[in-house]
């Protein structure tokens, strides 16, 4: 008799429907035989108790949580993996065999894996744009991984000023702020440069951070997936800088999501494809 019930997945985001991980998740659920849907779901502030409700009532195996929801999931958790306890953030939670949850953050090991590709972070000096979700998760990585020093540009100071609280009582790593100004001028001694806020996506793809100083040593990354080819990194590109897009974190960090949901390795090549088949040009 065929199974008509396959488990149930999804994310949870506002916006969401320019979220493209439902192209390589299920692309890889078809190339390993996983009997699974993943689903995206508009999920605004007021309704993530509900959404989390309706999810465990009907099944769900897991979930992931974008934009603004990563670190107010957490308290709808029951435990929090080692990196999502040290970043603070949750992008992928997981149902436990007991039936409680656990929230791990995958996105800066993603973008850890994307970025290894290119250089090593170790003794370099990283900007990052951002202090939320991602931007947590992806300096926690860097620092963890003997990056030197990290400089945090944020438009309001408190959220940089804790995130460098953070990195500074767990890590080795120097950490400064400073305030995202209009335009931003890069210290020329920076090697790696980060925009891990939400400028520049989709529809509002046009956007870009103003910065100044991009120097052809410099690795630049954006971890924004839709568009690809953001302005800033076209701006990057303009000026000599390696680039980096959104589609290879996103690639890795859904990887990892799949294996803590059926503990499997999936193929990331498959996975890039079908991304690269809703964006020709990625």
């Amino acid at each position: 008799m065929p199974d008509f019930l396959p488990a149930l997945i999804g994310c949870f985001a506002q916006p969401v429907a320019e979220n493209p991980t439902v192209v390589m998740m299920e692309a890889a659920f078809r190339h390993h035989g996983i009997h699974a849907r993943y689903i995206n779901m508009e999920v605004s502030p007021a309704d993530l108790a509900a959404a989390v409700a309706g999810a465990k009532a009907q099944g769900y195996i897991g979930f992931n949580c974008s934009l603004p929801h990563k670190v107010a999931i957490i308290s709808h958790l029951d435990a929090l993996g080692d990196s999502a306890r040290i970043t603070g953030a949750v992008n992928c939670a997981i149902r436990q065999p007991d039936g409680l949850w656990r929230g791990e953050n995958t996105d800066g090991k993603g973008f850890l894996q994307s970025l290894r590709t290119t250089t090593n972070p170790a003794g370099q000096h990283a900007v990052i744009f951002g202090a939320g979700g991602a931007a947590r998760a992806i300096a926690t990585e860097l620092a963890l991984a003997g990056t030197s020093r990290i400089t945090l540009v944020n438009r309001s100071p408190a959220p940089a000023a804790a995130l460098a609280q953070l990195l500074s009582t767990n890590t080795d790593t120097t950490v400064s702020t400073a305030a995202l100004t209009d335009p931003f001028p890069l210290p020329p001694d920076a090697s790696l440069i980060v925009n891990a806020t939400s400028v520049g996506l989709f529809p509002d793809s046009s956007a870009a951070l103003a910065v100044t100083g991009f120097r052809p040593h410099m690795t630049v990354a954006d971890v924004i997936p839709n568009p690809p080819q953001t302005a800033f990194l076209k701006a990057a590109q303009s000026a000599g800088c390696h680039t980096l897009d959104g589609l290879g974190m996103l690639v890795n960090q859904g990887a990892l999501n799949i294996s803590y949901w059926f503990g499997i390795d999936p193929d990331r090549a498959i996975m890039r494809a079908a991304l690269s088949s809703v964006f020709p040009a990625a």
